[in-house]
């Protein structure tokens, strides 16, 4: 049987200065009869907190095209509260590349933060059609 290659807390608190964009708690119907929540959970919990700063930026309808990394860095467990930390990093004609990280909060009483994953995923923007569309001028995004 192999351990996790790390389990120790690799921070001690979340990010200073930042808000999550997404913060879950993962039930007992999203882990495995030994308590381990499903990589694949976790990938889509991923993919929606990734999806709103892509949504917000392409004021609208945004598709995943791609997952360019992903990489579980710690198990998470039931019980796990989770917050998840997304930023744009790029942006195309059509699409925005967004990093998110997810931290975990264990042990209620004596809370130990641990970073769980860090992914980049690449979203494009889409018309009522569902093909492409540009993404519209920062500035027009911008209230005055």
């Amino acid at each position: 049987m192999t351990q996790p290659v790390n389990t120790t807390p690799s921070i001690t608190r979340l990010p200073e200065g930042k808000m999550p964009v997404l913060r879950m708690m993962p039930a007992p119907s999203d882990a495995n009869v030994y308590g381990d929540v499903f990589g694949g959970w976790i990938m889509a919990q991923v993919d929606v907190a990734g999806s709103l700063p892509a949504v917000r930026r392409a004021n609208g309808r945004v598709a995943t095209i791609a997952v360019n990394s992903f990489v579980f860095k710690n198990p998470v467990f039931v019980g796990d509260l989770l917050s998840f930390y997304a930023d744009i990093v790029k942006v195309g004609n059509t699409s925005i590349t967004v990093y998110v990280e997810v931290y975990a909060e264990r042990n209620r009483l004596q809370t130990d933060v641990v970073k769980v994953t860090e992914a980049t995923l690449t979203y494009v923007a889409t018309g009522p059609d569902r093909k492409p569309r540009q993404l519209p001028p920062l500035e027009s995004l911008i209230a005055e």
